[in-house]
C-alpha cells in the first residue's frame, strides 16, 4: 500500500484488519484503511470489490467477523446513535417512503437529528427544485437522489457517506450532486467519503483516493500524489525487440519493434534515470488519469 503523506490530520475513520465473509465468499480480506478528518475521500473499485460492504460496517449495519472499525473513535455497532447522529448517508438505492409527501418526510427525519437545520434544509430544497407537496413515489430518479441528499445534509453532519450517489443519473444531475458535495466541505472539519465506479467524478472532487479490489486496499494517497507517482513513458530502443527489458516500477507495457509504451509507478526523475539504464530514449512522458491508474493496478 502506498502512503506518502506522513502529516495527515487526525482520522475520522479507522479500520484495522477488517474481514467479512458471506457463506463461501470473502467480501473483505484483512482490510485496513484510515480516512483523515476534512476533505473528500474517494473510494473506488469495481463491482463486488467490497465498497458497499465496508460502508455498511462503518454505519454499524454489519459487525466485523475479524478486526476493528472506529468512526469518531467509536464502534458503530456498540454506539450507533452517537455515530449515526453525526453522519449523513446517501445510498445507491435511495430507499425513501413512497407514500410520504416531501414536506412530511423532512419533518419525520428532523425528529431523529437534534442538530437538524430547518433553514438549511429549506435552502437545499429550493436549490434542488423539489416541490414540498410532491409524494416521494412521484419523484423522478434524479429528484429522489436530490431528496436523499437533502436529508443526508440537512443536519450538517461531520461525516457524509455517499455510496454510488450518481448511479443511473444523467450528467446534469450528477454535476448538481457533486456541487453539493463540495459545498458540504466548505466548513472546516467536514469529511466526505465518496464511493463510486465513475472515476472521472472521483478524480474531479477527491482530495485523497483509495483503490479497493477483492476486499483489500491496493493503494491509497492524495489525488495529486497518485497522479505524480504514475506515468506513461514512450521509449525508443536502438534495436527492434519483441520483449523489451523491464523498467523500474513498470506495470503494463505495449508496443512493437523499437518503440514501446510503459505504464509505470514512480517519480519522473527516477523513471527517466531507469530508462537510461536500459539504453532507451524517452520520446514522450505524461501523467495518467485515475481511470488509467485503476486499470493498471486492478488489471482489467
Amino acid at each position: 500500500m502506498i502512503e506518502t503523506d506522513t502529516t495527515l490530520p487526525p482520522s475520522i475513520i479507522d479500520v484495522q484488519h477488517l474481514s467479512r465473509r458471506f457463506e463461501d465468499r470473502l467480501a473483505l480480506n484483512d482490510l485496513t484503511l484510515t480516512v483523515p478528518r476534512g476533505g473528500v475521500f474517494g473510494l473506488i473499485g469495481g463491482n463486488g470489490a467490497g465498497k458497499t460492504t465496508l460502508i455498511r460496517h462503518l454505519l454499524g449495519m454489519l459487525k466485523a467477523h475479524q478486526g476493528s472499525v472506529r468512526v469518531f473513535g467509536l464502534d458503530p455497532v456498540v454506539a450507533p446513535a452517537e455515530v449515526l447522529g453525526r453522519t449523513g448517508y446517501l445510498s445507491e438505492d435511495r430507499d425513501l417512503p413512497n407514500w410520504m409527501r416531501l414536506r412530511d418526510l423532512l419533518r419525520y427525519t428532523q425528529a431523529f437529528y437534534p442538530a437538524w437545520d430547518a433553514a438549511y434544509a429549506e435552502e437545499l430544497r429550493q436549490d434542488f427544485e423539489l416541490d414540498p407537496r410532491a409524494r416521494v413515489k412521484s419523484l423522478s430518479r434524479g429528484q429522489r437522489a436530490r431528496a436523499g441528499l437533502l436529508i443526508a445534509l440537512a443536519h450538517r453532519p461531520e461525516l457524509l457517506v455517499l455510496d454510488e450517489p450518481s448511479s443511473g443519473l444523467d450528467p446534469v444531475v450528477r454535476r448538481d450532486i457533486l456541487g453539493s458535495i463540495i459545498r458540504t466541505i466548505a466548513d472546516d472539519g467536514r469529511t466526505v467519503l465518496f464511493s463510486s465506479h465513475l472515476l472521472d467524478e472521483v478524480e474531479r472532487v477527491a482530495d485523497r483516493v483509495a483503490i479497493i479490489h477483492e476486499g483489500r486496499i491496493l493503494l491509497t494517497s492524495t489525488m495529486d500524489q497518485m497522479r505524480e507517482s504514475h506515468r506513461r513513458l514512450v521509449l525508443q530502443f536502438r534495436d527492434s525487440t519483441s520483449q523489451p527489458p523491464p523498467l523500474l516500477g513498470m506495470l503494463p507495457r505495449t508496443g512493437s519493434g523499437t518503440e514501446w509504451t510503459y505504464w509505470c509507478a514512480g517519480e519522473s526523475e527516477q523513471l527517466n534515470y531507469a530508462a537510461e539504464r536500459i539504453a532507451a530514449r524517452v520520446l514522450e512522458e505524461s501523467t495518467l488519469t485515475l481511470d488509467e491508474i485503476f486499470l493498471m493496478r486492478v488489471g482489467h
